[in-house]
């Protein structure tokens, strides 16, 4: 009796495969990272040491697999480097590249299967992939705090996305830097995704959604993109607490995106130095006796985007509490949009502040509260914040300048402005547009935001 008790103390000191819990194990350059995978446990954890391993590689079963500093897997230029088909695995910290060129077989850097339910794939620096992280199907994954620098010497209609997710419930993309390829995150067919807290630049679109509901999109920041956030053919989504920074074409896009809110969102044009201007090539270098041409531009101006917001048959959409700031157009609204409400907004310093093609009345304010139109001289007597008039961002000579835009040579012709004139006295002649009855004397402040300093240069 005393010698079964002494076996069963040693096997509960040593521990067996079922009680002693997940492996370590360490893996070193040259040892063959795919047999020890393969011959993993559920649950071990495998560090890979400093150095080089090559790959491709698939993980199997449920375990962790992490790095030390200067730990890379390298692929084969053929295919994805590394391919999860289990649920529960994690990957972090690793620097992972080297993956195929092929769009239609997805080659990725991490590629997540429809089985690899709950992956995490934290803190690696992926790069020179034509996709970062592939989540193909894999419900409540999580690609979090990850570097991802895409292809630079490959064309755009090649390229792949920095994080691309295909139905996959749940999955959350959180705190990345995402750099150079296609789109920066690309969501297609999916619902209930969370992206937040991401920084997107040298893209495309930097977020880029198409039949992705119920979901969330909130304190990313975009800089220098094609496009910020695109939002097409998704509903009852949370756009909340973006930056779009100088994005060139639009800060945002809607186009069929019905049932949404869209609050507390930065986009701007973004100021730029001389030295940037005169590298490519928009002011000229000073002659010899220190005089040159300096276009007024060039001492520092908001540029891009073309359009803050662009709304193409997107109905039933809040808008509430953004600043729409230094663009060629603050609001380009147009397609039957309808039902949607838009207070609360302010327009600031828009070459147009409003560009409506339509021809019904809407007016942009509720329950006596409107948005700051930066243009607008207007009074407030009663001192209650609203101004005393109502303001029209639009009239009839905008109209005609939209469709004829060579008519512009006479914007300041007598003609015109007696149009003006007769149409500031005699309200009835406007056409019908946007109309904001309860204008804001003062811009609603925003929160705090997030900047560019964390992203890299």
């Amino acid at each position: 009796m005393k010698i079964l008790l002494h076996i069963l103390v040693l096997m509960l000191a040593v521990g067996t495969p079922d009680l002693a819990g997940a492996a370590q194990i360490t893996a070193a350059p040259g040892s063959g990272l795919q047999a020890i995978l393969n011959h993993a446990q559920d649950g071990d954890v495998i560090e890979l040491a400093p150095g080089e391993y090559r790959g491709p590689i698939r993980i199997e079963r449920p375990a962790t697999l992490t790095a030390r500093p200067g730990a890379t897997v390298i692929g084969d230029g053929e295919s994805s480097v590394i391919t999860v088909t289990s649920p529960d695995v994690t990957i972090r910290g690793i620097t992972i590249k080297g993956s195929g060129r092929n769009l239609q077989t997805m080659d990725s850097g991490v590629f997540l299967a429809q089985t690899a339910e709950r992956a995490l794939v934290v803190k690696n620096h992926l790069e020179g992939n034509l996709f970062g992280v592939y989540v193909h199907g894999a419900t409540d994954a999580q690609v979090r705090s990850n570097v991802i620098d895409g292809l630079t010497n490959i064309r755009i209609s090649e390229a792949g996305n920095g994080v691309s997710v295909w139905n996959a419930p749940g999955t959350k993309v959180l705190d990345n830097d995402v750099r150079f390829g296609r789109d920066g995150i690309f969501a297609v067919s999916s619902r209930n995704n969370s992206f937040s807290g991401n920084r997107l630049r040298d893209l495309r679109f930097a977020i880029h959604y198409m039949y992705t509901n119920d979901s969330e999109v909130s304190h990313n920041v975009s800089i220098g993109n094609t496009v910020g956030m695109a939002i097409m053919y998704s509903h009852h989504l949370r756009v909340r607490g973006n930056v779009s920074d100088g994005d060139r074409d639009n800060g945002l896009l809607l186009n069929f995106a019905n049932n949404s809110e869209i609050s507390e969102n930065r986009i701007r044009g973004r100021l730029q130095q001389p030295e940037r201007w005169l590298s490519s090539g928009l002011r000229r270098k000073p002659k010899g006796n220190g005089e040159g041409t300096v276009p007024p531009l060039a001492q520092g101006a908001r540029i891009g985007p073309e359009k803050c917001v662009f709304i193409y048959n997107a109905n039933n959409n809040r808008f509430a509490d953004n600043r729409f700031e230094g663009c060629e157009i603050g609001i380009h609204f147009t397609a039957g949009s309808e039902n949607n409400e838009i207070v609360g907004n302010s327009f600031i310093g828009n070459r147009n502040q409003v560009k409506y093609v339509g021809s019904r009345y809407l007016d942009w304010s509720k329950k006596g509260w409107g948005n700051f139109w930066s243009d607008n001289p207007a009074f407030d007597l009663n001192g209650d914040g609203i101004a005393d008039a109502a303001y029209r961002p639009n009239d009839i000579i905008d109209r005609v300048l939209w469709t004829a835009p060579e008519a512009k040579v006479l914007v300041n012709s007598p003609a015109v402005q007696i149009i003006r004139w007769a149409q500031a006295r005699f309200p009835a002649l406007l056409p019908g547009g946007v109309v904001d009855s309860h204008p804001l004397m003062v811009a609603p402040p925003l929160p705090p935001i997030p900047h560019e300093e964390g992203a890299r240069p």
